[in-house]
C-alpha cells in the first residue's frame, strides 16, 4: 500500500487523501452517529428495569397478605349447592320484598356466570313500591349474609304518581364447589396402607 502511495503525484496523493476523509466522514454518519444516544437509551432502560424490579419485588412481599385475603373472600357468604343457588337466590329476593310490604310483579329466567371465587346469578325483577318500601328492601339485601347486589336499577313513577316502578338487575355471588382432590392423590394412600 505504502509503494502504491509514493508512486502517486502530489495531486493524485491529495485526491486520494481527500475521498479517504470524505469516505470516513461518510461511514461515522452512517455507522456512528445514530448510536450516539445508545448509551443515554441503555441507562435510562436499565433506571426503568430497575424501578419495575422494585415494584415487582414491593408486591411480592404482600403476597402473604393477598393470601390471607383470598382465603377470607373464599370463606365469606354462606354455601350453597349448585343446584340450589337459583331457587335460594328468588326466595331471598321474594322473603325480602315480602317483609319490606310489596310483591314482585315480574321477573325474569335467572342467569348464571362464573369466575374464580364466585357464581353469579343474575335476575332481573319489576317492582311497584313507594318510596321507604324501595329503599328498605334495597339496604335489607345488601346487609343481609346473602352476598346480593343491585347491578342496574330503573326508576319511574307509576300512572297515579303514589308509587316507583322499578325495574331492578339484582346479582347474587355464591361460593364455587371446593375441587375434590385427585384420584391420583386418593390412591397413593391407599397402596401405602395395603403394603
Amino acid at each position: 500500500m505504502k509503494k502504491f502511495f509514493e508512486q502517486l503525484r502530489p495531486a493524485e496523493r491529495r485526491l486520494v487523501i481527500g475521498v479517504g476523509v470524505v469516505l470516513l466522514v461518510v461511514l461515522n454518519w452512517v455507522l456512528v452517529w445514530p448510536h450516539f444516544s445508545d448509551w443515554g437509551n441503555a441507562s435510562r432502560r436499565y433506571e426503568n428495569a430497575r424501578q419495575e424490579l422494585k415494584s415487582k419485588q414491593a408486591k411480592l412481599a404482600l403476597k402473604a397478605e393477598f393470601e390471607k385475603q383470598m382465603k377470607d373472600y373464599a370463606s365469606e357468604g354462606e354455601f350453597v349447592a349448585p343446584e340450589d343457588q337459583a331457587v335460594n337466590f328468588m326466595r331471598t329476593v321474594q322473603s325480602t320484598a315480602a317483609t319490606c310490604g310489596f310483591g314482585i310483579e315480574n321477573f325474569s329466567r335467572s342467569q348464571m356466570r362464573t369466575n374464580q371465587f364466585f357464581v353469579e346469578q343474575v335476575q332481573n325483577i319489576t317492582v311497584h313500591a313507594t318510596e321507604d318500601q324501595l329503599v328498605d328492601f334495597l339496604y335489607k339485601l345488601g346487609s343481609g349474609a346473602s352476598m346480593i347486589r343491585v347491578r342496574d336499577l330503573t326508576l319511574s313513577p307509576d300512572q297515579a304518581r303514589q308509587k316507583l316502578g322499578a325495574d331492578i338487575r339484582l346479582v347474587a355471588s355464591y361460593q364455587k364447589n371446593p375441587k375434590p382432590a385427585s384420584a391420583a392423590t386418593e390412591t397413593k394412600p391407599a397402596t401405602a396402607k395395603a403394603k
